[in-house]
């Protein structure tokens, strides 16, 4: 759970999230919607690749980013857990 913090730390992999959960991307229309460089926005892919946040799928030359829905939902259960009573 500690990386899926660590990745949600990050302005720029919280609204990439976003996006993702209107639609599945490439990483090239994800980095469309951002004033950065490519090797940025595969470093934020990478990071939320490894906190589970996100998965991939290979189509032809491109990879498919999709938002995570299982991690997701196990972290709205944990945040849920630390609500008081």
């Amino acid at each position: 759970m500690n990386e899926v913090f660590k990745a949600l730390n990050d302005p720029a992999r919280r609204e990439i999230l976003k996006l993702l959960r209107k639609r599945d991307m490439t990483a090239g229309e994800i980095a469309s919607k951002f004033d950065m460089t490519a090797p940025s926005i595969s470093h934020h892919l990478d990071k939320l690749k490894r906190a589970g946040l996100v998965t991939t799928l290979r189509q032809g030359q491109f990879i498919l980013y999709s938002i995570n829905t299982t991690i997701v939902d196990e972290l709205l259960q944990y945040i849920l857990t630390l609500k008081k009573k």
